[in-house]
């Protein structure tokens, strides 16, 4: 098994449980848990692993937010193309994500805010109004079934054997 495969398998188990020991990690792979654990502190240093985080379903809670995807379209900088404006939208606090898209638009924003009107006033008087942006539209998340592979509000199956006469 070489390094860098070593290297996918911790990451994945990682991705799929940020809580899984670094113990069972070890046993699971059938290295020591200094081998993984100066790994993970490497892939740390080398800003592979940014943070460790849960897969949340905030509808079960109260918390109160509106989550919007925005496409935008914008004209690259000379020299900075499209990482400047990029870089100047994620500075928001409203911005989640920010990814550069192929196809009809250039970047795909994920925004959030407390309220939908605080929100629409992030894309009508912060975003659109950027000289680059030639045109925006947004989508608002009115239900999430599933984020990073886990499913939401899977239903439980009866697991009992149907018995007959």
């Amino acid at each position: 098994m070489t390094m860098d495969h070593l290297k996918y398998q911790v990451l994945e188990m990682l991705k799929n449980d940020c809580r899984t020991s670094l113990e069972d990690m070890a046993v699971m792979l059938g290295v020591s848990t200094q081998n993984i654990a100066s790994m993970v502190d490497e892939m740390e240093k080398e800003q592979i692993i940014l943070r460790y985080s849960p897969v949340v379903n905030w509808d079960k809670t109260d918390r109160q937010f509106v989550e919007a995807m925005i496409e935008v379209k914008v004209t690259p900088q000379k020299e900075k193309g499209f990482d400047a404006i990029a870089k100047r939208i994620y500075q928001y606090n409203e911005v989640k994500s920010v990814f550069l898209m192929s196809g009809t638009y250039d970047l795909l924003i994920l925004a959030e805010a407390p309220t939908l009107k605080e929100l629409a006033l992030f894309v009508s008087e912060k975003l659109s109004v950027m000289e680059t942006v030639t045109g925006t539209s947004t989508s608002f998340v009115l239900k999430r079934y599933k984020q990073d592979g886990v499913i939401f509000d899977t239903p439980s199956e009866d697991q009992r054997l149907v018995v007959s006469p």
